[in-house]
Formats: C-alpha cells, structure tokens, sequence
C-alpha cells in the first residue's frame, strides 16, 4: 500500500555515455523537496535494454539541503519509451535511503516507490512514496 508522498524533483541531464556493451550511464542535477524541505540532488544511473524493448535500471544519488542535510539513495526500476518525443521515457521502481541526519531519519526504514518521467530533451520530473 503507498503511504505518504516523500517528495519530488524536477532534473535535467548533465551527462551521457554509452558504457562498454551498449549500456547507457546519465547522470543529472535535480532541484525539489524532501519531506516537505527545499532540496538540491545529483544522480547517476545505468540502464540496459533487453531483447524486448525495456529498459532495466540502477542509480543512485546524493540529496543535500541548504542546513547541510545529506541522503544518499540507491534505487532499481524498470524503463521503457514513451513514444511522445524521441527519448521520452517512463521509470517506475523501488528507492532506498541512507542518512545521519535526524531531521529525515525517518527515511532509513522506509522503501520508496518512484515515478520517473523524462521528456527526451533531458529534462524529467521524478515523484516518489513510502511504500508500506
């Protein structure tokens, strides 16, 4: 069952690569909210499509709060092209966090689940829940 709303971010890339064996690496900048507190992140993820079109995925990331605040986060998902603009793709998943900071200690027993949607310009806006 999805419990409360953990927040959301709006990302746009910064890099991308094509990792040897046809993997694709990107790597983006985020700004948003967690637990309801303004938010910067960076991320980078690893994605390999399968025989069938689908996209299977790991990243990971580090979100920061202007107090200093710090979570680390690794997260796994599925992928797959939307078909609304070349490269536009839709990543629905599992995130799990890390941190010493009481104010989102909360979030070191809590399972996430994502939605990640990029519009194929390198922008994309991901919404993630507790899972409980």
């Amino acid at each position: 069952m999805l419990g409360d709303q953990l927040g959301e971010v709006h990302s746009r890339e910064t890099a991308k690569r094509v990792l040897p064996g046809g993997d694709v690496e990107v790597s983006y900048e985020a700004e948003g909210e967690l637990l309801g507190v303004a938010t910067t992140e960076i991320a980078t993820y690893e994605s390999t499509m399968d025989a069938n079109g689908v996209l299977v995925g790991e990243g990971q990331g580090v979100t920061m709060t202007a107090d200093g605040d710090v979570v680390v986060w690794h997260g796994n998902g599925i992928g797959r092209f939307t078909g609304t603009a070349p490269g536009a793709m839709s990543w629905r998943g599992a995130i799990f966090f890390d941190t010493s900071s009481e104010r989102f200690a909360r979030l070191n027993s809590a399972v996430g689940v994502f939605e990640y949607d990029t519009d194929g310009s390198g922008k994309g806006v991901a919404k993630f829940w507790e899972w409980k």
